[in-house]
């Protein structure tokens, strides 16, 4: 199962954020949003097989929404509709471990140390080995929102795997529909 775990540096940890600010007032939600479309859309169907972590790191806590295919429910084609989730997953009050928010959708109050520790990760990272030169891909990939991995992060995912998705760098979102091909091309081989 893809796996895909974007940090989102200034996101809102909040529900009250407004639906028709996102790129400003909710700290880059939008990227979030596509992020989660990307995730899971196919032309006409959803990805059942893939999970997707948000870690929100704009407010005074880091919560991760865990986003999950397989029994996600009012998911539409839009960044409104995802940031409607997030909102509705943030209102849910979270502990150090996954409490459901929603149908597919889970909220705790721990980020990227705590993942690391649940399931083995590769970066995506411009410097990395080629996704098309890999003789095997990992199944969980790390990326960033619109910022560098800070230093701690840097130090947190320093020793792990990094791979790329060609010679430029993308957006997050563009990057997980470029690995997603990838799997889906190797899986039909």
């Amino acid at each position: 199962m893809p796996r895909f775990a974007i940090i989102g540096h200034k996101a809102s940890t909040s529900p009250d954020f407004s639906l028709n600010d996102m790129p400003g007032g909710a700290g880059r939600i939008d990227i979030m949003c596509r992020c989660i479309n990307t995730s899971f859309f196919l032309s006409h169907d959803l990805r059942h097989d893939v999970e997707c972590f948000l870690i929100l790191k704009g407010g005074e806590q880091t919560k991760t929404l865990r986003f999950s295919g397989d029994t996600i429910r009012s998911l539409n084609p839009d960044e409104r509709s995802g940031g409607a989730l997030i909102k509705k997953g943030l209102s849910k009050p979270a502990g150090e471990e996954f409490v459901k928010a929603a149908d597919g959708i889970h909220i705790r109050s721990a980020g990227l140390e705590k993942l690391l520790g649940e399931y083995s990760f590769a970066v995506l990272d411009e410097n990395g080995t080629d996704i098309r030169n890999a003789e095997m891909l990992p199944a969980n990939f790390i990326l960033s929102d619109h910022m560098n991995f800070t230093e701690e992060e840097n130090e947190l995912i320093k020793d792990l795997p990094k791979y790329s998705v060609g010679p430029r760098v993308l957006h997050a979102d563009h990057t997980i529909t470029v690995l997603l091909n990838e799997f889906d091309r190797r899986q039909n081989k």
